[in-house]
């Protein structure tokens, strides 16, 4: 399968010099692409200067993750398969492989991704898609590996490949056929929880979605916004929102209705309460914005639910949050 790794890159020279000559290194079977969103800073003339191999695609502004993503994967014909790597991802020899070996032996899968772990603590898991990520009635995320901030670390406890929710965008292999065919990233969450839509959109398609823990890379996180940053904490609230409202099944789309305001309401008191007034008014934002977006969300939601083949098996029918109050913090054997 012909694959391109294709890194998106914004003012972000310092991570090129530091990550991408492990990109370059190991991914043999590969064409390796830089898109470049718009960058003020050095970091085209980098690229040609010191990595000439390095294909590039230079944007005209800085389009987020979402729609950066899109408009590069469509300047890239002749495809099979192609990896979304962010640009603070260390591999190692042999990533690349099993990972595109899943796609070519398996047709109904959709996106594979490797096992994510931090690149500070290289035993233990990482963040932003750990071993393969499921979410809660609730719409709220974890993986196998992480439950809310609790971070697990990694004993071989998670090593096999299986079906999961949802893979992690930090690295990120998938069909080129279906990520068009899925009209791609929702360009409108600019970022965060773009690549969580994805895969619930694919697999209300009948697509699957795997994580096959033989490939490994390491991920630096938090490059752009930190986790407590306003910013990042409005981008997750609102488009974890949207992300229900477009994709939830009709029961589960009640039970959100129901519940969401009421914890949603409590996390921006739990942020008042601390003194962090940007952190709750980051929250009432986030409401804002998705009550701004229902006449779009609406009008989504009829059609991806018109194309509905199947409900996802891999959405917990629990809520994480109360059991991580009651110090159940691991992921165990939940799913």
């Amino acid at each position: 399968m012909k694959t391109a790794v294709v890194i998106l890159n914004w003012n972000g020279v310092a991570h090129l010099r530091r990550f991408l000559p492990s990109v370059v290194a190991h991914s043999d079977d590969a064409d390796v692409v830089v898109a470049d969103n718009g960058s003020t800073d050095e970091s085209l003339a980098v690229l040609a200067a010191e990595f000439p191999t390095v294909r590039r695609v230079a944007l005209d502004a800085n389009y987020g993750f979402a729609e950066g993503y899109n408009r590069a994967l469509a300047a890239l014909a002749g495809y099979d398969c192609f990896v979304l790597l962010n640009s603070d991802v260390e591999v190692c020899e042999g990533w690349l492989q099993p990972l595109v070996a899943v796609l070519r032996e398996q047709s109904d899968v959709a996106v594979v991704a490797p096992k994510i772990l931090s690149l500070g603590e290289s035993d233990r898991f990482e963040y932003a898609g750990a071993a393969g990520g499921y979410i809660d009635m609730l719409g709220y995320p974890f993986c196998r590996g992480r439950i809310l901030s609790e971070l697990e670390r990694d004993e071989g406890q998670y090593d096999d490949r299986r079906d999961v929710f949802w893979v992690g965008g930090a690295a990120f292999c998938c069909r080129a056929e279906v990520y068009r065919a899925m009209g791609g990233l929702c360009r409108e969450f600019f970022a965060h929880q773009e690549e969580i839509d994805l895969c619930w959109r694919m697999q209300l398609a009948g697509w699957r979605v795997v994580v096959e823990p033989k490939s490994r890379v390491w991920h630096l996180g938090g490059g752009t916004l930190q986790p407590d940053s306003p910013q990042k904490i409005f981008l997750n609230h609102r488009n974890n929102l949207a992300m229900l409202f477009r994709c939830s099944s009709p029961m589960q789309r009640v039970l959100v209705a129901v519940v969401r305001p009421l914890t949603d309401a409590a996390a921006a008191l739990s942020y008042l309460a601390g003194g962090k007034v940007a952190a709750a008014k980051a929250v009432w934002r986030a409401w804002c914005d998705f009550v701004k977006w229902h006449p779009r969300l609406a009008s989504e939601r009829k059609e991806i639910r018109a194309r509905v083949v199947c409900e996802s098996q891999y959405i917990y029918k629990g809520a994480i949050v109360l059991r991580y109050m009651f110090g159940r913090r691991h992921f165990g054997r939940m799913m």
